[in-house]
């Protein structure tokens, strides 16, 4: 059987802005084997333990780490078992067909291995073969790719994401990713011979459960990063994750990117209308990543974004996320 060649270019870069507000008046507005106590005091990341998860079921799981802060439901098919004390470690644990498909780690430990040393251990480059019963494929990185998120084959059927804080050149955070489940996110450019999965058809109900995982996941990174450059976590303020939320919204629905509204209004205005109070604010907007991890990957390697992301005089934070657009407000509160 011959089969016909197909190419898809489907990376799309995110988009991202940063927009500072000051106000100087009150407006109203974290192997296999291990046990729990073990894994959460581990003073480094150690990226192979995470591998031996892949293909364990969910009840090793619990057996190991318990039953999970929550379940946070994916656009991917999976669903996520989240380990978090909302600010030292994020333990993320995608599970299908009560398999684990794909584990995502980020803590507050320094890494022991540099961008250098794990490029010469996994060998980063920009083509990287997967094969799946008759299909071939052929995931392509651009030189981006390769400095802030490299892929790495480790085995036939699974791969290693890595994020990298570019202006640290220290790593972040990690992905381990079955290769179906990186063929249905599809976070890099695609070549293949053959068919790619199918994506799943998602209603309004399931995407109000992603979005609501997508929120909690980029409020618990954010202060995780703040822990790794010790600064102050962030308290949640629900007011400003409606405002947050109502932003990322009113651009899916009007399909424009901008911190100003198609109405006009700006931050303070849109704080305003949620009655927030607050000595000074910020606001981070991200759209077109895959998922809420990979959101931060983008906004850690933007200069403006990390630098309001880092801030130490932002005492709260508010995350709205809807459908694949993403706001952060952050507030400087009295007292």
């Amino acid at each position: 059987m011959v089969l016909s060649k197909k190419m898809l270019f489907l990376y799309v870069a995110g988009l991202l802005f940063s927009i500072p507000y000051d106000n100087p008046v009150m407006a109203n507005h974290y192997s296999y084997l291990s046990v729990q106590n073990e894994w959460e005091e581990q003073t480094a990341i150690d990226v192979e333990q995470a591998v031996n998860w892949t293909e364990q079921s969910d009840e090793d799981l619990k057996r190991v780490l318990g039953e999970p802060e929550r379940k946070d439901q994916s656009a991917y098919g999976y669903v996520w078992w989240v380990y978090t004390n909302h600010e030292n470690y994020v333990y993320q644990f995608g599970i299908k067909d009560n398999q684990i498909q794909t584990v995502y780690i980020i803590d507050d430990e320094e890494s022991t291995e540099d961008y250098e040393t794990l490029k010469e251990r996994h060998s980063f480059t920009t083509e990287i073969s997967y094969e799946q019963e008759q299909s071939y494929y052929t995931f392509r990185l651009t030189q981006e790719d390769i400095e802030r998120r490299p892929l790495a084959k480790i085995d036939d059927h699974t791969f290693i994401q890595f994020y990298f804080d570019t202006f640290t050149d220290s790593l972040s955070a990690y992905r381990v990713i079955s290769g179906d489940t990186l063929l249905t996110q599809r976070p890099y450019e695609i070549e293949y011979v053959g068919k790619l999965p199918e994506q799943s058809r998602l209603s309004d109900e399931d995407w109000n459960k992603i979005e609501e995982g997508m929120e909690q996941q980029i409020f618990d990174i954010t202060n995780v990063i703040r822990s790794q450059h010790d600064i102050t976590p962030l308290v949640h303020d629900g007011k400003a994750q409606q405002t947050a939320y109502l932003h990322s919204r009113d651009m899916s629905d009007n399909d424009y990117f901008s911190h100003t509204s198609m109405n006009g209004d700006g931050l303070k205005e849109r704080l305003e209308a949620e009655q927030v109070t607050y000595m000074h604010a910020a606001e981070n907007i991200a759209a077109g990543y895959i998922d809420a991890l990979s959101s931060m990957e983008g906004w850690l390697n933007s200069e403006s974004h990390r630098t309001t992301l880092l801030n130490s005089s932002y005492t709260h934070m508010g995350v709205g996320v809807y459908r694949n657009y993403y706001t952060q407000n952050f507030l400087h509160k009295s007292g």
